[in-house]
């Protein structure tokens, strides 16, 4: 909260500075909306008739990231401000930006913007809110409405039809009738807007809250269909009740997307988007019972693609990835070695995959044995050592004799395993034991 407090303080501060020039200066767009709703502010932005030359000129440290379309970074204590000029916006050739813009009125300013909850502004000196919108209106209604016609906001930016998703998620708002069926009508055009505002939209869907309302609404808008096809496919496949009386593939996601947290890590998102993506795939009748073998390889392979159209970084790509391939393995933790089961635990992204299998769980069957195995599991490995040093090397065994392959290799794992196990705990029991292989009977 300091930090929040901080950060306003600092825009109120820039604000402050136009006005002392004689600009009129407001916070403007997303702040104001969230600190109508009583809810954090994101960033900060701010509208001013100052023109980007002059906001250059008044502050130290500025970047002209948009100086064209009247936009200036200005950065105070490693914080950024956005200050955009009033301006008014030439046709959208592109369906993505304008081809030009005049500077001009705060009611131009305002007219130009996306949506009614996003186009007003705040005077913080008096606290009037300035609303040429109707957005406080939309506001008490909770509702999502475009500024305009919709049809025209849309076509200008085709990215506002996936924000408009958002935003009815995240604050639990209905979309209004007419800006729904104008995203329904202009869904198949989204493609024109580049992959990478499409992920990271669609990141911000699956993390700022709402995301199984989230989904269902791009299904219904047609988006769905347009950019996760993949998902529609899980509609009416369906699986054996006794494991997943929730319902079909698609629903038993829903259920487990229903709950997560809002601010969860992207790569638990999609994980739990993703994690049963093969199914529809690998779904097969064996002996009247319905199978999905494979479903967990197939399905982390089908994850990297989606993540790769995407553009979202290789990173997730590949935490992803694990636990949609490994979703499973948690199951059978009971049933595993000591070796093998502190191997898992200690693996790099185990507590994203414990948080879905805990998820999974609950959007289907319910049965949790596995996943309190697991956390008592590493409730136990606290404060020890997980991956001891290793009591030999490879040189030692090349020392003892053993030439260098893959053989190699197999037997630095079974130490390993019965060092984790405790049956061997230094280094003179391990060498013992490599003499022992040694002297035994020899692999052809």
């Amino acid at each position: 909260m300091r930090t929040q407090e901080g950060k306003e303080a600092k825009a109120l501060a820039i604000i402050r500075r136009l006005r002392e020039q004689g600009f009129e200066a407001y916070l403007a767009g997303g702040c104001v909306r969230d600190r109508l709703l009583g809810a954090p502010a994101k960033d900060y932005d701010i509208a001013a008739d100052a023109r980007p030359d002059v906001v250059r000129r008044l502050f130290d440290q500025t970047v002209a990231v948009g100086a064209r379309f009247g936009v200036i970074i200005v950065v105070m204590d490693g914080e950024q401000f956005e200050v955009a000029t009033f301006r008014a916006d030439a046709p959208y050739l592109d369906g993505r930006r304008p081809s030009d813009v005049r500077f001009g009125s705060i009611e131009e300013d305002a007219r130009r913007r996306d949506f009614t909850i996003n186009g007003m502004y705040l005077d913080p000196q008096s606290e009037r809110v300035i609303d040429l919108v109707g957005g406080m209106s939309d506001l008490r209604a909770g509702k999502i409405r475009t500024i305009g016609r919709p049809d025209e906001r849309f076509a200008e930016d085709r990215l506002r039809m996936i924000r408009a998703i958002r935003f009815a998620a995240r604050l639990s708002f209905a979309i209004d009738p007419a800006t729904l069926a104008a995203i329904q009508a202009q869904a198949h055009a989204v493609k024109v807007v580049s992959a990478e505002r499409i992920g990271e939209e669609l990141t911000r869907i699956l993390t700022e809250g709402g995301p199984a309302v989230g989904m269902e609404l791009l299904r219904g808008s047609g988006l769905m269909g347009e950019l996760l096809p993949e998902m529609l496919a899980l509609e009416h496949c369906e699986q054996p009740a006794n494991f997943h009386p929730e319902g079909d593939v698609y629903r038993h996601t829903m259920l487990a997307l229903s709950m997560l947290e809002p601010g969860c890590a992207e790569t638990l998102a999609f994980g739990v988007l993703l994690h049963d993506i093969a199914k529809p795939r690998c779904r097969a009748l064996s002996d009247n019972r319905v199978t999905f073998y494979g479903h967990c390889e197939h399905g982390a392979e089908m994850a990297r693609e989606i993540l790769r159209r995407l553009r979202r970084p290789r990173a997730v790509e590949e935490r992803v990835a694990y636990l949609v391939r490994y979703h499973l393995r948690l199951c059978m933790a009971p049933r595993m070695r000591q070796a093998t089961l502190k191997r898992m635990l200690v693996e790099d992204g185990f507590n994203n995959l414990l948080e879905l299998s805990l998820l999974d769980a609950l959007a289907s069957n319910s049965y949790l044995g596995y996943y309190h195995f697991c956390r008592r599991a590493l409730a136990d490995l606290d404060g020890q050592k997980p991956r001891p040093s290793r009591l030999v090397t490879g040189h030692d065994l090349i020392a003892a004799g053993l030439t260098p392959g893959p053989r190699l290799g197999e037997i630095l794992r079974e130490i390993e395993d019965l060092q984790l196990e405790g049956t061997l705990t230094d280094r003179e029991q391990a060498l013992a034991y490599v003499r022992q292989r040694l002297a035994g009977p020899q692999p052809k």
